[in-house]
């Protein structure tokens, strides 16, 4: 039965991903068409197209768990049993999480870096140019990586803060019991609030619009934070109508009102890592106009710059999480943490949307440059699409944040499942856990940002046969072979994710079977390791692909106006590049061996227990 979970778990995430990219590919288009008469119709179109997939992974999502849940409890299982086999379905979406993300951040990258440098650089052609062989690749990649690559990474953390909420909502049968409430409302309430958050998501999308000239950031926020203000007061009455004031479990007293700061503590922790995020990338912000400084002499003092933002951008994130943490579990124990995970991941559906709307109008500037538009219509699109830069960055950072406080949950559960008491670090064992644990992200990265760096190889040489051998290519009248470039990602794609995908399956099956006690240290040391280099990577790599936005769209330092084209402008771009495969193959690829390893491990739990 859990490997029936699993099957349905992945079909929901590879549906929501077709269905996401499908509409993602149409709306690229439209959005072009409808920035031709103006900046409104553009952004409700890019929008419209993006909520396609966050509501499809958040309806699947709990379409599939409610269903699951639904046939399992009228089987007769006590509600551990039913939990346990439900968690295959959190495996199921991961599996398909890892396939798009690392896959996905492979496919983008490779094909990304090699239309930038083969373009760029070397062959001295615009960006998105229709000579260039990779620019088709490119814009595929957008599709891939940041639509159903980001859709897949979420399904899987709200699906995973679902099912690690119920898992501890179980312990709490006997106290609501004896209380006089419903013995399972603890293990419902999760499923109700997730359906409250779909509801809240559709009327947060009402309130995003934007006037011609205006902001569409300012757009964008207005329907996010609206959506969580909903949700924090909706929350409240599900809260208090499911659950009685207290209840008692093992001589420690819980409250229906603890539980509801929880989830407020999860929804603020989730809008402050946006904020944070935002500002260390967005094009107008001291980080990124400092990288963009640095770029006046030369590549090596803007990549310098880049990586001190990175690594600056990991301390006011940690600490949110680290009193989020704490909060959490002083309002309702370790049922609060995964709560608060929940509450983080309860407006996924417009957070998404938020995210997805990024490489939709990114793509659109790439056909207004193909199709020889007016120039005030790619003015519009680099509008939406600088904007969708730091919405993409913002949802890196939320997923970051969410993949945290999601492991977490899953730890929680698979302490509870295993029968681990405590992880106590002066055991050796359990210290040798964690620095094979905090290990892990490192090795990780370093197999995706090889792949990337082997793909795009590949890619230039293509690209350079082509202008080499093609008669008229670098001219214009004649067409370039897309279609192997596109090929050469896709390769590498599926050829280059088999490695990692396999280290973060194995590692915690083999480490748990050794001592169990040794697999609680790798969860803990993944985790910890894991959320601080994601974070440093996604921000890095965000800062210095706005800070070249910043100088394309032209900008003076220290009284002398630099823009595209400039020396200034070719630091930038190498700067870009180094960032590209940090933010968008290897950083987000972090959440998704997080959340692996934890739901393994929660599913071999029983077994070692």
């Amino acid at each position: 039965m859990i490997a029936i979970s699993f099957v349905v778990g992945a079909f929901c995430s590879a549906l929501a991903g077709f269905i996401g990219m499908t509409v993602a590919t149409k709306a690229n288009v439209r959005t072009t068409q409808a920035a031709i008469t103006g900046l409104g119709p553009a952004l409700n179109v890019a929008f419209s197209g993006g909520l396609v997939m966050g509501l499809s992974v958040v309806g699947l999502g709990l379409l599939g768990l409610g269903t699951l849940f639904l046939a399992y409890s009228g089987s007769g299982w006590d509600i551990a049993k039913v939990i346990n086999v439900i968690s295959g379905f959190s495996l199921g979406a991961s599996s398909i999480a890892l396939f798009a993300r690392v896959g996905g951040g492979i496919y983008t990258k490779a094909a990304d870096v090699g239309a930038d440098l083969a373009g760029k650089v070397y062959e001295g052609i615009p960006e998105d140019d229709p000579r260039n062989p990779a620019t088709i690749a490119d814009n595929v990649g957008d599709n891939v990586g940041d639509v159903a690559g980001m859709g897949a990474d979420l399904f899987e953390s709200y699906v995973g803060s679902i099912i690690g909420t119920m898992v501890l909502g179980a312990a709490f049968i006997p106290g609501l019991t004896a209380a006089g409430a419903t013995d399972i409302a603890a293990v419902l309430l999760p499923l109700l609030l997730a359906g409250a958050g779909i509801v809240v998501s559709i009327l947060g999308s009402f309130f995003v619009k934007v006037k011609e000239g205006g902001n569409p950031q300012k757009g964008l926020n207005m329907g996010e934070f609206g959506a969580a203000g909903v949700m924090a007061v909706l929350s409240y009455f599900i809260i208090s109508s499911m659950l009685p004031g207290e209840w008692v479990v093992n001589g420690t007293t819980y409250t229906s009102l603890g539980i509801f700061w929880a989830v407020i503590v999860g929804l603020g922790a989730g809008t402050a890592i946006g904020l944070i995020t935002e500002y260390y990338t967005s094009t107008h912000n001291k980080p990124v106009l400092g990288i963009a400084g640095q770029s006046v002499t030369g590549a090596a003092t803007n990549i310098i710059a880049g990586l001190g933002v990175g690594m600056a951008s990991t301390g006011i994130p940690a600490v949110i999480l680290a009193a989020a943490i704490v909060l959490a579990h002083h309002f309702a124990d370790l049922y609060g943490i995964a709560i608060a995970a929940l509450g983080m991941l309860s407006v996924t559906g417009i957070q998404l949307a938020v995210d997805a709307y990024g490489p939709i109008s990114d793509n659109a500037g790439g056909i207004a440059e193909m199709a020889e538009l007016d120039p005030q219509v790619r003015e519009r699109t680099d509008k939406l699409d600088a904007v969708g830069n730091t919405t993409a960055a913002i949802g890196k950072g939320f997923a970051i944040g969410s993949a945290a406080l999601t492991a977490l949950a899953l730890f929680a559960a698979f302490m509870q499942q295993a029968d681990v008491q405590t992880i106590d670090v002066a055991n050796p064992v359990i210290m040798a856990g964690l620095l094979l644990g905090a290990m892990l992200p490192y090795v990780f990265s370093a197999m995706a940002m090889g792949a990337v760096g082997r793909a795009a190889g590949d890619m230039i040489k293509e690209v350079g046969r082509q202008f080499a051998e093609i008669p008229g290519l670098r001219e214009g009248t004649a067409k370039a072979e897309y279609a192997k470039c596109v090929d050469i990602s896709t390769a590498a794609a599926i050829r280059e994710m088999i490695l990692p995908g396999l280290l973060a399956v194995s590692v915690p099956v083999i480490i748990g079977f050794i001592d169990k006690n040794m697999l609680g240290g790798l969860l803990a040391g993944v985790t910890v390791s894991g959320v601080l280099f994601a974070i440093f990577q996604s921000n890095a790599g965000g800062a210095w692909d706005n800070a070249k936005k910043r100088i394309e769209g032209s900008i003076t330092i220290e009284g002398k106006e630099y823009g595209k084209g400039s020396d200034t402008h070719k630091a930038s771009v190498v700067g870009d590049t180094v960032g590209d495969p940090l933010k968008d193959t290897s950083g987000p690829s972090l959440n998704i061996l997080i959340k692996l390893i934890a739901v393994v491990a929660l599913v071999i739990a029983p077994l070692i227990a």
